[in-house]
C-alpha cells in the first residue's frame, strides 16, 4: 500500500476502524458496523461512502437489501483492512488518537529517526502547521521523541517513534511503501 492512500483513508475518521472491524469478521451491513465502531450515524455514513470511493469497499452484489446493502472489501481493501486491524490490536488507550488525520501516517515514517522536512517530503500535502501540530500531539502522549541537535548549524530537531507509537509503527512499516 502506498503512503498516499494511507494519507487518503485516514481523513476520514472511522474509516480505520470500519476497515479493522470487517477484517474481525463484523457482518458487512451498516447496523452491525455501526454498532462495532461506535460512530454517530453521520460520521460512519461519510466514512464509509469515502471507503466506497477510493474502492476499498464495495456492495457485494446479490446480498442485501437496497436500503440495507451488504458491503464486502476489494482486493486492496484486505490489505488496508490487515493493516486497520494490526494497528487496532495494539494495547493501551489510543483508539481516538488514531482516528486523528496525521498519526498513522506520520508514525509510518518515523520507523527511522527522522528530520521535519524528511517528514513532510515523505507525506506530501501536509502543510507545516499541520505536521507541527500532529507531532506535538504525538510527543505529548508519549508516542513520539523529539532531541536537537545541536552539533550542527541552525541546530535541527530530530523525531522518532517510541513507546506506543513505535509499536504501531512496527506493524505499518511492513506494509506501506513510503516515497
Amino acid at each position: 500500500m502506498d503512503i498516499k492512500l494511507l494519507v487518503n483513508i485516514t481523513s476520514r475518521a472511522w474509516a480505520l476502524p470500519i476497515l479493522a472491524h470487517l477484517h474481525d469478521g463484523v457482518p458487512g451491513r451498516q447496523a452491525p458496523l455501526l454498532s462495532a465502531t461506535g460512530a454517530s450515524r453521520t460520521a460512519f455514513a461519510q466514512s464509509l461512502a469515502h471507503l466506497i470511493e477510493i474502492a476499498l469497499l464495495e456492495r457485494n452484489p446479490g446480498h442485501g437489501h437496497p436500503l440495507r446493502p451488504e458491503f464486502r472489501l476489494t482486493p486492496e481493501g484486505e490489505i488496508a483492512a490487515q493493516l486497520a486491524h494490526r494497528v487496532h490490536a495494539v494495547p493501551g488507550e489510543h483508539k481516538a488518537l488514531l482516528r486523528r488525520s496525521w498519526t498513522l501516517p506520520i508514525l509510518t515514517t518515523l520507523n527511522r529517526p527522522s528530520r521535519f522536512n524528511v517528514v513532510k517530503h515523505q507525506l506530501g500535502r501536509i502543510t507545516d502547521r499541520a505536521l507541527s501540530q500532529s507531532l506535538q500531539t504525538l510527543e505529548e502522549h508519549d508516542w513520539i521523541s523529539r532531541t536537537v541537535d545541536g552539533t550542527s548549524r541552525p541546530p535541527h530537531s530530530i523525531y522518532h517513534a517510541i513507546n506506543t507509537g513505535h509499536a504501531i509503527s512496527e506493524m505499518a512499516c511492513p506494509l506501506i511503501t513510503l516515497r
